[in-house]
């Protein structure tokens, strides 16, 4: 398959670059290679992308893209979500095709996880 015209990178902005790759690392096992004080990349974790410093944060409210992961488990995702600093800001509901939830990172970002299961 053709690269050509695919959605191939996905930069985040966020306020504390170390607190979301620790987040990150620590709910998801994402691994980071750091590009000076203000930037990292990320791979492996379904479209490469990276962190860059940045005061605003990602909403929906605001009108921003939202990425959205898949889970094997919700129930399980969204306990390591919690415990690692994150918040649940809309419960798990169901839609056609599966369930999720929406949570922000412990800097301010919106996310979602869904599931088929």
């Amino acid at each position: 398959m053709s690269a050509h015209h695919k959605i191939n990178y996905i930069e985040i902005p966020v306020k504390d670059i170390n607190l979301a790759k620790a987040f990150f690392s620590s709910v998801f096992g994402w691994q980071f290679i750091d590009y000076g004080p203000d930037y990292c990349a990320f791979d492996g974790v379904g479209i490469d992308g990276g962190f860059f410093s940045a005061k605003q944060a990602v909403s929906t409210v605001n009108g921003s893209v939202l990425v959205v992961l898949f889970s094997d488990d919700l129930i399980v995702t969204q306990g390591k979500i919690e415990e690692s600093g994150g918040k649940i800001v809309q419960a798990i509901f169901s839609f056609p095709g599966g369930k999720r939830f929406h949570f922000t990172d412990p800097c301010g970002n919106e996310y979602a996880v869904w599931s088929d299961k």
